[in-house]
């Protein structure tokens, strides 16, 4: 998985509203099958924080909770509907030319 992978997966994650780091995993997980390594998964966090697409709030403990920023969801949206174009181009040209 890429970088710009990790940082899209965390951004659907939070789609629904805000999450810590283990929740945001989880939610990965139900969605992909698969949960993201922690070099992965706090390297998205700080990237995607630093590019002001999500914020962190006030957190308890050791939970530091973070939400979508205006423009993470604006970018988060253009993103998705870049991949379903491609997921769309590719799967028509799957059907026409059969193995």
């Amino acid at each position: 998985m890429q970088a710009n992978d990790a940082q899209t997966l965390v951004l659907c994650a939070l789609a629904d509203g805000p999450l810590h780091g283990y929740a945001i995993n989880a939610a990965i997980e139900e969605l992909t099958g698969d949960r993201l390594g922690p070099g992965s998964l706090y390297g998205a966090l700080t990237r995607l924080e630093s590019k002001q697409l999500i914020e962190p709030l006030d957190g308890q403990g050791r939970q530091r909770p973070v939400q979508l920023t205006p423009q993470g969801r604006e970018v988060l949206e253009r993103e998705l509907r870049t991949m379903a174009r491609v997921a769309n181009a590719g799967l028509r040209r799957l059907r026409v030319n059969p193995a």
